[in-house]
């Protein structure tokens, strides 16, 4: 059974979108790397997004804001603080990048001496765990390596 992590991470005042957008963009195969040894990530989404904004979406042009979000969305397996002590471990130097850049981030640098922290930082601000966002459907119930021992995935 998959569980939903929606993970809304307030950046602090004055941070780079493009520094911000780098970072995550130069992590990206780490990222993809280290889901795939996790073996429990259905799929995963990263969002910047701009609170200043009707709709969320960083205006076109902007650099420095006050109002950024890193969003963190993902569909698991299992039992969240295994999940997210497999994030420490696998995604550790990645979290560090990230959290300099977010309100109380800083502390938790590096999450792997901090994964209790860490932990308690994610469910703080995992919307997916608060009222009124706990609903969450699911069209299958197989876990991720099931459903890859059924369909084998080749890489090109």
């Amino acid at each position: 059974m998959s569980r939903p992590l929606s993970l809304f991470m307030p950046c602090l005042p004055g941070t780079s979108l493009k520094e911000v957008a780098s970072t995550l963009d130069e992590a990206r195969t780490e990222i993809d790397t280290a889901f795939e040894k996790i073996g429990t990530v259905h799929f995963s989404r990263l969002l910047m997004l701009d609170r200043s904004q009707p709709n969320l979406l960083p205006k076109s042009g902007t650099d420095i804001s006050d109002n950024l979000v890193v969003g963190v969305f993902t569909e698991y397996d299992g039992d969240f603080n295994a999940y997210i002590s497999d994030f420490a471990t696998q995604l550790g130097p990645v979290f560090d990048a990230l959290l300099g850049f977010v309100v109380g981030g800083k502390a938790l640098i590096p999450v792997a001496d901090h994964v209790q922290g860490f932990q308690d930082y994610i469910t703080v601000n995992d919307a997916s765990q608060h009222a009124p966002n706990e609903g969450f459907y699911e069209s299958y119930k197989q876990t991720v390596q099931k459903i890859l021992a059924v369909f084998p995935q080749t890489k090109p």
